[in-house]
C-alpha cells in the first residue's frame, strides 16, 4: 500500500498524470470485458480475444482454450471478440457465419439462443455495478465513515438559503425525503440541483420544519484549481474536531452502504444528463479521457483510497453509459435483442448494418465532442 502511495504521488506532469490514469482504466475496463468474457464462455461461445486496449498489441498469450489475451497500445477501452464477431463491437460478421462449419456455428455468439446473447451483453455493465460495490463497500469497510453534523452554523447574504428561511442552528435531517447523514450527503445532493426546487426538513430546536429553497448555479474552483458550475444553498459549516465521528462498518453494513452509494451515482448521473437537455446544466462540463486523465492524477495526490474510490465511480459511468441504446454499445444490442424478441425475428442485416453506422456516427461525435471540452477546459481555460 506504501508503495502505491509513493508512486501515484511522484512527480506531476505526464507522469502524475498518466499512471494513475492508466490504473483507474485498465481496472474498470478489464472487468468490464471480464462479464462478458465469463458468461460467455458459461453459454459455451467460443472467444476468440479478450483485449485490454485497443490497437496494436503490445503483449499476450493464449490460454488453454485458444482465446488470446492482449494488452494493446491505445489504452482507452477493450474488447471481447467472440467467433462470428466483424469486429470489436460485436458486429455479427454474416458471410462468415454462414460458411461456418456446424461445429463452429454452434460456438459462435450469434446463433446462440436470444437469452444467452442479451446475458453475455448484459454482463459487462452488470460487472462495472458489482465492481463499483465491492469497491465502496471494501473502503467502507477498510476506512470507515467521517460524519460532521449537517448544520446550519452561517449564512451567506442574500444567498437562496436565506431567501429560504434557513437560520443559524438548523440541522437538515432530510432533502427530498432523502435522508441526511452528515454535511457532505447536503453537498453532493445540492451541487446537481441547481435551480431546482428541493424540500429540506431541518431540526430547529427539536421542531421539525420543512423549507423550500432553490439553490443557485455558481462558478467554484476545487481545491485543485479546476472551475466547475454547481449548485450552492448558501450556508456554511465549521466542523471542529469534537463534531466529526467516524462510523465503523461490518461486512453486511458496508455491502448496504456499496449498494446505496452505487444506485446514488446512478440516480445523480442519470439525473444531470436530463438536466442538460432541459438547459438546467452545461454540456461543457462533460469530459473524456483527458479530463479522466487529468482527474486521477490530482485524485492522486490524496492517496491510493481516493485513487480506489474514482475507480469506483467510473465504474458506474462506465456501466450507465454501455446501457444506453446506442447501436455499438451494450444496450444498443440489447436494444436489438427487444426489438428480435417483440418480432419473433431478428431485425434484417440491412438494418442492423445502418443501425450500426448511426451508433458508430453517434459514438464518434460524443468522443469529439468530450475531447473539445477536455481541451477548452484543462487547456484553454484561465
Amino acid at each position: 500500500m506504501e508503495f502505491l502511495e509513493g508512486l501515484f504521488s511522484a512527480g506531476g506532469g505526464l507522469f502524475g498524470y498518466l499512471i494513475p490514469a492508466l490504473f483507474v482504466l485498465t481496472i474498470v475496463v478489464f472487468i468490464h470485458e471480464l462479464g462478458h468474457f465469463m458468461v460467455g464462455r458459461w453459454c459455451g461461445v467460443t472467444i476468440k480475444a479478450f483485449s485490454v486496449g485497443f490497437g496494436p498489441e503490445l503483449f499476450g498469450f493464449y490460454d488453454k482454450h485458444g482465446t488470446r489475451w492482449k494488452f494493446s497500445a491505445i489504452p482507452l477501452g477493450g474488447y471481447v471478440k467472440f467467433l462470428g464477431d466483424e469486429n470489436a463491437a460485436s458486429v455479427p460478421d454474416q458471410d462468415a457465419i454462414s460458411q461456418m462449419s456446424d461445429e463452429d456455428r454452434a460456438g459462435a455468439l450469434h446463433t446462440k439462443p436470444l437469452w444467452a446473447r442479451a446475458a453475455i451483453v448484459a454482463a459487462g455493465p452488470i460487472a462495472n455495478f458489482l465492481l463499483a460495490i465491492v469497491i465502496f463497500a471494501g473502503l467502507l469497510m477498510v476506512y470507515g465513515k467521517a460524519i460532521t453534523p449537517a448544520r446550519v452554523d452561517s449564512i451567506v447574504p442574500n444567498s437562496a438559503a436565506e431567501a429560504a428561511g434557513f437560520e443559524v442552528g438548523d440541522i437538515m435531517i432530510a432533502i427530498d425525503g432523502n435522508e441526511i447523514e452528515a454535511f457532505s450527503d447536503i453537498q453532493r445532493i445540492v451541487a446537481l440541483s441547481s435551480e431546482s426546487t428541493l424540500q429540506i426538513t431541518v431540526d430547529r430546536g427539536g421542531e421539525l420544519v420543512t423549507l423550500l429553497t432553490t439553490p443557485r448555479r455558481q462558478e467554484i474552483t476545487d481545491q485543485f484549481g479546476n472551475k466547475q458550475k454547481i449548485g450552492v444553498l448558501g450556508i456554511r459549516h465549521q466542523a471542529s474536531p469534537e463534531d466529526v465521528r467516524r462510523v465503523a462498518y461490518g461486512p453486511g453494513e458496508a455491502l448496504v452502504g456499496g449498494v446505496k452509494e452505487t444506485y446514488f451515482i446512478i440516480d445523480r448521473t442519470l439525473g444531470y444528463i436530463g438536466r442538460i437537455f432541459v438547459g438546467k446544466e452545461d454540456a461543457d462540463q462533460l469530459g473524456g479521457p483527458i479530463r479522466v486523465a487529468q482527474v486521477s492524477g490530482q485524485v492522486a495526490t490524496l492517496g491510493i483510497a481516493a485513487l480506489i474510490n474514482l475507480a469506483g465511480m467510473l465504474s458506474v459511468s462506465i456501466g450507465l453509459i454501455n446501457l444506453f441504446p446506442v447501436p455499438m454499445l451494450d444496450g444498443g444490442h440489447l436494444l436489438f435483442f427487444a426489438i428480435e424478441a417483440v418480432r419473433g425475428k431478428p431485425l434484417s442485416e440491412k438494418n442492423q448494418e445502418l443501425g450500426f453506422k448511426i451508433g458508430l456516427a453517434m459514438v464518434l461525435s460524443l468522443m469529439v465532442f468530450a475531447t473539445f471540452n477536455d481541451i477548452s477546459y484543462v487547456f484553454l481555460s484561465d
